[in-house]
């Protein structure tokens, strides 16, 4: 590009930033690509078709532990790509922290909106989306915000609340305490600095990796592993296990417990420092009860027997050990700022890939539970695709989710969810893609927590 060129394209740029409403609106006859800086000091991204359609996706990013923390308005380039050929305006935030940021992330994205209408004009149609964490704060604006968006589509969303994430968090590193380093005095909780994180999390990582190279040691991993729901399947690379191949299935959650210690410690004393204290517990959980109600309990019972170790001893264990309380100034906290009272007032579609070991699939049965409570269930439809990972969706399963709902958003009527219809929607969208919807109901939440139940948590 010649000086002349970039002089002339930053004037161009700063005339767009700075022209009244019914000018910008003009200058959108030409693609815009807009950044800029909100007064909290979040940054905003806004890519806009020439041929704008009229309505805008919201777009919240999923958790960024930082430094970096870039503004995202779309959740990958080739989906990006095809929506903006469709017209669609795509714009987001970075937010104005790193971590568990909802108390930022929201009003962040909602001032978004607003610059947008100030450079563009009033959207005839505004969608919130958002993957992974962004499907809690994409919630958490349906919610709290519901006049600002017509409908909101979450992608392997933390969709069961803040409150629900840390409990079931905190029961696997339990048990991979309790069971493999008692005596370690590693701490869970109330962690001071991310420098006590990473000490805890490389003593357990250590425990755990010792474990792995025996019988009795994978038996309890396994059990850590059916605690959190950790799917047998869990990442794109692996190979999907047979049915009864317990030891391969072990293999493949090994690696997912490993990762899950990240969450576990680092990322729970971020949010911690957040909410002033622990904001979970396991006083009063019955362990055994926990493991019968897993998606994965006959492996677990299986690779004890092949150990020949004592599932109920161990159990048992845990159910004794000291258990933890929980700050209850923290519990409100997070109460207030991540968890979902199931009031939806705006269409909402759900989807999850079904071998997810962050975010596992079940929360979607919390996410049902809330709204059910809440006598919102008209207003929400959730789909599933047969694929192994954390939010390892296709272009085209994107595409096909944001149609359907805005099929719901434009009739008033839900379309067909059913994996044949998104099937073939995804198809439609995009033919070079994967479309891997599929018929599926996930087992309950083991450790649920809404607003719309007052007796949880106690």
């Amino acid at each position: 590009m010649t000086i002349r060129t970039r002089t002339a394209s930053v004037a161009a740029l700063l005339l767009l930033l700075t022209a009244p409403q019914a000018t910008a609106r003009a200058a959108s006859a030409e693609p815009a690509r807009l950044e800029g800086r909100l007064p909290s000091g979040a940054t905003y991204l806004m890519d806009v078709p020439a041929d704008w359609n009229g309505t805008v996706l919201l777009f919240s990013h999923g958790y960024a532990a930082g430094p970096a923390n870039p503004a995202q308005d779309a959740p990958d380039d080739a989906t990006k790509t095809l929506l903006l050929q469709q017209g669609y305006a795509l714009v987001g935030s970075s937010y104005a922290s790193t971590g568990w940021a909802v108390t930022d992330a929201v009003p962040d994205q909602l001032a978004t909106l607003d610059a947008f209408t100030e450079r563009f004009g009033a959207a005839s149609r505004t969608v919130a989306w958002g993957r992974s964490y962004g499907g809690l704060v994409t919630t958490a604006i349906a919610e709290r915000a519901p006049r600002r968006i017509d409908g909101s589509l979450s992608l392997c969303g933390l969709v069961h609340g803040g409150v629900a994430n840390w409990n079931n968090t905190l029961d696997p590193v339990f048990a991979l305490k309790t069971l493999l380093a008692p005596d370690s005095g590693i701490p869970l909780v109330d962690l001071p600095d991310q420098q006590s994180a990473t000490a805890a999390a490389t003593a357990l990582t250590a425990a755990v990796d010792s474990a792995q190279t025996t019988a009795p040691g994978r038996a309890r991993i396994a059990l850590a592993a059916a605690l959190h729901n950790i799917p047998v399947w869990n990442q794109p690379t692996q190979a999907r296990p047979a049915a009864t191949d317990w030891d391969a299935q072990q293999a493949n959650q090994y690696t997912a417990v490993r990762g899950l210690l990240n969450a576990g410690f680092n990322r729970r004393q971020e949010a911690e420092a957040r909410a002033g204290g622990n904001p979970s517990w396991n006083t009063g959980v019955d362990y055994a009860r926990l493991l019968a109600e897993s998606s994965v309990h006959k492996e677990v019972t299986a690779l004890y027997k092949e150990a020949g170790l004592s599932l109920r001893k161990d159990l048992a264990a845990l159910n004794r050990a000291p258990r933890i309380g929980a700050d209850p100034d923290a519990v409100a906290w997070m109460s207030r700022t991540s968890s979902f009272t199931g009031k939806l007032t705006r269409p909402q579609l759900s989807v999850h890939t079904i071998g997810d070991a962050l975010v596992p699939v079940q929360t979607e049965s919390a996410l049902r539970r809330a709204v059910t409570a809440a006598g919102a269930s008209a207003l929400l439809r959730q789909a599933y695709t047969d694929n192994a990972g954390h939010c390892t969706f296709s272009a085209a399963e994107q595409l096909a989710a944001l149609h359907t709902l805005e099929d719901r958003l434009t009739t008033g009527h839900w379309p067909a969810t059913d994996a044949g219809s998104l099937n073939s929607r995804a198809a439609a969208a995009d033919p070079t893609t994967p479309a891997r919807y599929t018929a599926y109901r996930p087992t309950p939440y083991l450790r649920p927590y809404d607003l719309a139940h007052p007796a949880d948590g106690r």
